[in-house]
């Protein structure tokens, strides 16, 4: 078998499970065929039952609501057979950190998983947006057929287009470049928040690094500043690529 990344995207009930629950799973599978990493025929969507109300507030985005999904087996018969299906090397999802609430090892034996976003920031910082479709629209993937990657903000059609910047970041960066980069925080280019929000980091001074690491506790802000302090003192690493922070 060809060693196979499955892209997955969920929808759900909200943000914070056990409270919420999932509703619908999608995937995508890119496969090492040889030559090189592209699409293959594997994908597909699946109702989940979340064994609760869907709100409104989250049904106005995917526009799933209860009876689509009244009959559908819930999220523990449902996920193992596609989470930790043969062949597969790794996972990946636009922002992984949302999928992996609901994606335990203990449903995927622990594979590996790529996120898209940051690995997105990395390799493509001229990009004015990294969301999954500003850069759908902005990069304008070969092979991406409209219809397939439509509705947005459904799994099977998000995962599909996931599944296209995950090609193309496997031409410019190993697999394993990419699962490493997914497991440190996301590397910022402009603040995000505070007195200095939407500079880039490269024009703070050594003053405002300092004391945002003295007060700041996001995980992605203190990692991008400790890593701009660390360029500014030593000649490697080089300077980052610049991205914009949605």
């Amino acid at each position: 078998m060809h060693p196979t990344i499955r892209v997955i995207d969920l929808e759900t009930t909200g943000s914070r499970p056990p409270d919420d629950g999932v509703v619908e799973i999608g995937w995508q599978d890119v496969g090492d065929t040889g030559p090189g990493w592209r699409l293959t025929p594997e994908r597909g969507a699946r109702y989940v039952n979340p064994e609760r109300p869907i709100p409104s507030r989250t049904a106005a985005v995917h526009h799933i609501i209860d009876a689509d999904v009244a009959g559908s087996p819930p999220w523990l018969v449902v996920s193992p057979p596609i989470l930790a299906a043969p062949g597969l090397v790794a996972l990946a999802a636009h922002r992984i950190e949302f999928e992996r609430r609901w994606c335990i090892d203990a449903l995927t034996g622990g594979l590996p998983w790529i996120c898209t976003y940051k690995c997105a920031l990395r390799l493509w910082p001229e990009l004015p947006s990294h969301s999954n479709q500003g850069m759908r629209y902005e990069r304008m993937p070969a092979g991406l057929d409209r219809a397939l990657g439509l509705p947005a903000h459904r799994a099977g059609p998000d995962a599909y287009v996931t599944a296209h910047h995950l090609r193309d970041m496997l031409k410019e960066a190993g697999l394993d470049q990419l699962i490493a980069w997914s497991r440190e925080p996301a590397l910022l280019v402009r603040v995000p928040f505070g007195p200095h929000r939407g500079r880039r980091w490269t024009d703070l001074d050594d003053a405002a690094l300092d004391a945002i690491l003295e007060r700041n506790s996001d995980r992605d802000v203190r990692f991008t500043a400790r890593h701009e302090r660390d360029r500014r003192q030593n000649a490697d690493p080089a300077p980052a690529p610049q991205a914009v922070l949605l």
